[in-house]
C-alpha cells in the first residue's frame, strides 16, 4: 500500500541547498496542467522553487510526452502559464540521431511535423497526407489525388494522429514495401526499415474525468498490425520520451548546463504515471548507480611514498543518484492502483527488449498528494538542517 507523504511546509530562505548539488525535472501534464488549466498547486510550488530575483533555486527542465508542436512553442505556452522556460519533448532528443538528418523520412503525427522534423536537423521530411497525395490508391478515404513516386528510408512517429485508420494503413504500406508504398507488400523483408518512436505514453491526463488515450496506444494497434500481418515483432531503432533512458539522460545535459556544467548529487523527477514518470525515473537511478559501480571498478590503484595504495577516481559526469516523486492529481489514483501484471508488462515494452516492469519501478521514492508537495518534500529533504 502507498503511503502519502505530507512533508511540513518549507520556504526557499529558510531551507535552500547549494542550488549546485539539486536537479528537477517536472513532467507537465497531470502535474502542472490538466489540459490547458493550470493546477491551482502548480504556481505555489514554482514560487517556492524561486528567489527573490525570480530564478529558479535550482536547476529545473520540464520533460513532457507531448510532442505535436515545436519545443519552442510549448516552452512559450509554459512560460504564458507559469513562467518558466526549459522544456524537453518527447522529440527533442530526435536532433542528436544526426544519423537520419540526410535521410528521407516519413512522419506521421499532427500539428506542424514538417517544421518540427525540420526544426531537429531532418532535411527531406514527407508526411503522411503527403504520400496519401502521391498515392491515392492506397488511402480508401480519398481517391481524388494523383500518384507519384516516393522512397522514404526511415519512420517517425512523432505522435498520435488525428486519422489513425489512414496513418496505420499508409505506415503499414511502407514497411512492407521497404519504402516504395506503390510496389506489392513483401513479408518476407529480410531487414525492417528504422522506426523512430516518440512517446509511449498509454495514457496521459486532460480536462476529462478519466485519462486519455496517448500515442502509445497508437504504438500498440501499429504493433498488433504488423505481427498479424508478418509474424515478427515490429522493433524500432528508437523510443523517445519517457520512460527511456535516452530521454533522462538528454534532460540531465540540459539540468548541467544550467548548472554551469557542475555535476548534480540528486536529480528529483515528478510525475503523475507510474508507467512513464516513475518507472522512468527508476529505471534512470538504477542506470546511474550501475553507472557509478562500473566506473569505481575500473579505477586505477597508484603508489603514494613507498607501499601505500590509493584510488584514483576520475570525476564523474553523471548525478548519483535519481529519485521519483508520484502526485495524485493527474493519471494516478491512489483508490484505484494499477496492477502490475503480465499484460501491463506487455504493453510497457513497445519494442524495447530491455524495457520490463518490475515492481521496484513503479514503487515511487515518495508519493504525495500534487507538486506543491512535492516541492516541500524536495525542499525538506535538502535542507542542510535534516
Amino acid at each position: 500500500t502507498r503511503r502519502i507523504e505530507t512533508p511540513p511546509g518549507s520556504t526557499p530562505s529558510s531551507s535552500t541547498p547549494p542550488s549546485s548539488t539539486v536537479g528537477v525535472l517536472f513532467d507537465v501534464d497531470g502535474v502542472l496542467l490538466r489540459g490547458g488549466s493550470v493546477i491551482p498547486a502548480a504556481r505555489r510550488a514554482l514560487r517556492k522553487l524561486m528567489d527573490q530575483n525570480q530564478n529558479f533555486l535550482f536547476p529545473v527542465v520540464f520533460v513532457t510526452n507531448a510532442g505535436s508542436c515545436p519545443r519552442h512553442h510549448k516552452a512559450q505556452q509554459l512560460s504564458h502559464l507559469l513562467d518558466v522556460q526549459q522544456v524537453v519533448l518527447s522529440h527533442s532528443p530526435l536532433h542528436m540521431m544526426e544519423t537520419f538528418h540526410n535521410k528521407c523520412v516519413l512522419v506521421s503525427g499532427q500539428g506542424p511535423v514538417t517544421q518540427i522534423a525540420h526544426s531537429l536537423g531532418f532535411q527531406k521530411v514527407v508526411t503522411v497526407e503527403e504520400l496519401s497525395e502521391q498515392h491515392p490508391l492506397l488511402d480508401m478515404v480519398d481517391h481524388s489525388r494523383r500518384p507519384t513516386s516516393t522512397v522514404s528510408p526511415a519512420i517517425i512517429l512523432f505522435g498520435e494522429p488525428i486519422r489513425w485508420e489512414t496513418n496505420l494503413q499508409l505506415i503499414v504500406d511502407v514497411l512492407l514495401t521497404n519504402g516504395r508504398p506503390g510496389c506489392v507488400y513483401d513479408t518476407r523483408l529480410s531487414a525492417q526499415m528504422p522506426v523512430l518512436a516518440c512517446n509511449m505514453d498509454l495514457l496521459w491526463m486532460a480536462e476529462a474525468p478519466s485519462p486519455r488515450f496517448g500515442h502509445g496506444m497508437f504504438l500498440l494497434c501499429l504493433e498488433s498490425i504488423y505481427r498479424k500481418m508478418t509474424g515478427r515483432r515490429l522493433e524500432y531503432e528508437a523510443v523517445l520520451g519517457k520512460p527511456s533512458l535516452f530521454t533522462y539522460q538528454y534532460a540531465e545535459q540540459l539540468l548541467r548546463q544550467q548548472n554551469q556544467n557542475h555535476k548534480l548529487s540528486t536529480i528529483y523527477a515528478v510525475g503523475d504515471n507510474l508507467m512513464t514518470d516513475i518507472y522512468g525515473a527508476n529505471l534512470y537511478n538504477r542506470y546511474l548507480a550501475k553507472h557509478h559501480t562500473d566506473m569505481m571498478s575500473d579505477t586505477k590503484l597508484v603508489a603514494q611514498g613507498t607501499d601505500t595504495l590509493v584510488p584514483v577516481v576520475e570525476e564523474l559526469a553523471f548525478a548519483a543518484q535519481c529519485r521519483s516523486i508520484l502526485v495524485c492529481t493527474g493519471v494516478y489514483n491512489p483508490h484505484s492502483p494499477l496492477p502490475v501484471d503480465q499484460n501491463v508488462s506487455e504493453t510497457m515494452v513497445h519494442g524495447e527488449n530491455d524495457l520490463k516492469v518490475e515492481p521496484d519501478l513503479v514503487e515511487p521514492s515518495h508519493m504525495v498528494e500534487d507538486v506543491e508537495a512535492a516541492v516541500d518534500l524536495m525542499l525538506q529533504q535538502e535542507s542542510p538542517n535534516t
